[in-house]
């Protein structure tokens, strides 16, 4: 399959710069990934397609201020650092931009030296490994000195941070936010559960697994970046019962979706796990773990689109998008959203 088979085109002003005033006033795209048909609804209106006894898998991760802006000890030329996940310890490995410059041994200084990153070792990509040398609590100096890490195509000011986080987030340490989550309100989550529909969650760092492009021509040959996920005891056993009942197990967002297949697809069942993920999908794929899917639009020739197209179909999903343009759905991290089922 080539990568160019992924792209459409998308008016710019499609893409949302900023978040709505409301969070679940976006709309809501519902498809059924088997015939194609399309209703076009509001976000709100998604308690009407979830069932008692479903499972909704949250992914439960909050973003940590990841982009630092600091100087080169040795020549005090200006470097901008994109923490990307926790190797181990201090260590973590991060995204550089003029990445030559970082050798091992380069220590970078933020805040004039509040915060120090040496590097120890040199990957492809512009990514390296740092450790992190500071005084006191890590994301307490990190909250003082980094940035929201917006995507590149996102050119407005957020002006309320929290609008980049889901109102469920609670383990720190991903570089991007699980999008499809920030529709939920607080409000909207107490009336799904009073419908009987079970929640859950899972932890997925959204890293360069997540948002990185695919710069190979044949999907085959693109290798994803590993990023960390955790599941509870707990969301095993509820995920376990639901299979087991045959009841609906429903991912909110992609970081959800492939933390529960790379589960089944390598334990062959749910269970108490941490560990990292790479898993890759696209069509052709068989599903093992989830029966529904509440996403956002994707980028043209990315990963997700990939994997939305391989939960239905290229041309149904193709047809979908199509319909999202004409009737001015916004797309991608503050854009619209849209629940694939069966149904």
């Amino acid at each position: 399959m080539n990568v160019n088979d992924y792209f459409y085109e998308l008016p710019e002003e499609l893409i949302a710069q900023v978040p709505l005033k409301t969070r679940s006033d976006s709309k809501l795209l519902v498809l059924n990934k088997l015939n194609g048909e399309i209703k076009h609804k509001k976000f709100t209106d998604i308690i009407d397609y979830l069932h008692k006894g479903d499972v909704l898998v949250v992914n439960d991760t909050s973003v940590i201020p990841a982009r630092l802006y600091g100087v080169k000890e040795e020549t005090k030329a200006l470097i901008e650092v994109l923490l990307l996940s926790q190797i181990e310890g201090d260590v973590w490995e991060a995204l550089v931009k003029k990445a030559k410059k970082i050798k091992v041994g380069t220590i970078i200084s933020f805040g004039e030296g509040v915060l120090k990153a040496k590097c120890t070792k040199v990957l492809n990509d512009g990514l390296r490994h740092f450790e992190m040398i500071y005084k006191g609590v890590f994301y307490e100096v990190l909250g003082s000195l980094g940035e929201m890490p917006l995507p590149p195509y996102i050119h407005e000011k957020l002006e309320d941070q929290n609008r980049y986080q889901t109102v469920y987030n609670r383990v720190k340490g991903s570089a991007a936010a699980p999008t499809a989550g920030l529709h939920f309100t607080k409000d909207l989550l107490k009336k799904i559960e009073d419908k009987g529909v079970i929640l859950t969650s899972v932890t997925l760092h959204v890293g360069l697994g997540t948002f990185r492009p695919v710069q190979v021509e044949k999907i085959e040959d693109h290798e994803m970046h590993s990023e960390f996920y955790m599941m509870s005891k707990k969301t095993a056993d509820i995920l376990n019962d639901a299979k087991q009942e045959n009841r609906r197990i429903i991912a909110v967002g992609t970081t959800s979706l492939r933390t529960l297949e790379t589960i089944m697809t390598e334990q062959k069942t749910f269970k108490e796990i941490s560990a990292f993920s790479q898993i890759f999908i696209y069509p052709g794929y068989e599903f093992k773990a989830i029966d529904a899917l509440i996403t956002n639009f994707h980028l043209p020739k990315s990963t997700l689109l990939m994997l939305v197209s391989a939960l239905s179909s290229k041309e149904i999903i193709f047809n979908a998008y199509k319909e999202a343009i004409k009737n001015n759905y916004r797309f991608f991290s503050f854009g619209d959203s849209m629940f694939i089922s069966n149904e």
